[in-house]
């Protein structure tokens, strides 16, 4: 296993899906329901997520083949929208890339659709958890896995931070009462340095590939 590429992987990934960010918003949304309900829902919303992130794996490169855009210039614009994440990760700003739009909210108010299964896919897994951030992230570093080495790497960090995402919205009515507020503003401006520092480094990667003479 190429570890070097799993470790950038891993900062990247848990980075923009980290859990502990997704838990006060998995906790808002279930208020109210009994425990038994929420362990349900986090099971539904990583089975969600991992069927999401598979098929944006294996297919995102095509995808984007489809429409004539590069990887390399996909780099550039999806460090773009991971720098936008993350200025807003250190500057305490709601993350609007993975948040639902007003017009959004009052559609689902107007129709009073609070059921388990719309909660569970949307807006939990799409776009809270897989939104363009995740999407981007995923579609590069499935383009840059070069090998059974890479590709094994790919894999393993993938399930590592979707077992993360589901052991934190499993057990989230305990790991909420012990996580504090100030903990979790910590740990938000880590990953948003953390993040931004990738995202330099992927837009610098592409733009050095589109235009060599930046080399």
């Amino acid at each position: 296993m190429d570890l070097a590429f799993a470790a950038k992987f891993l900062g990247a990934l848990f980075a923009i899906m980290n859990p502990f960010i997704t838990l006060p918003i998995f906790l808002s949304l279930t208020d109210g329901r009994s425990v038994a309900e929420q362990r349900a829902m986090a099971v539904r919303i990583t089975l969600y997520t991992a069927v999401m992130c598979a098929v944006v794996a294996i297919a995102g490169n095509a995808l984007i083949g489809f429409f004539g855009v590069t990887i390399d210039s996909f780099r550039v614009a999806g460090g773009l929208v991971l720098l936008g994440i993350a200025l807003s990760m250190l500057n305490g700003k709601p993350i609007t890339a993975h948040e639902r739009g007003d017009h959004e909210k009052k559609a689902d108010d107007a129709a009073n659709d609070d059921s388990e299964d719309n909660i569970t896919f949307y807006p939990m897994t799409f776009p809270m958890i897989v939104g363009p951030g995740t999407i981007a992230t995923l579609i590069i570093y499935s383009a840059q896995a070069d090998g059974m080495a890479q590709a094994t790497a790919f894999a393993l960090v993938l399930v590592a931070v979707l077992a993360a995402l589901f052991v934190v919205l499993f057990f989230a009515s305990a790991i909420g009462r012990l996580l504090s507020a100030r903990m979790r503003v910590v740990m938000t401006r880590l990953m948003g340095m953390i993040l931004a520092a990738i995202a330099v480094e992927m837009m610098f990667d592409g733009a050095k590939a589109m235009l060599p003479g930046l080399g």
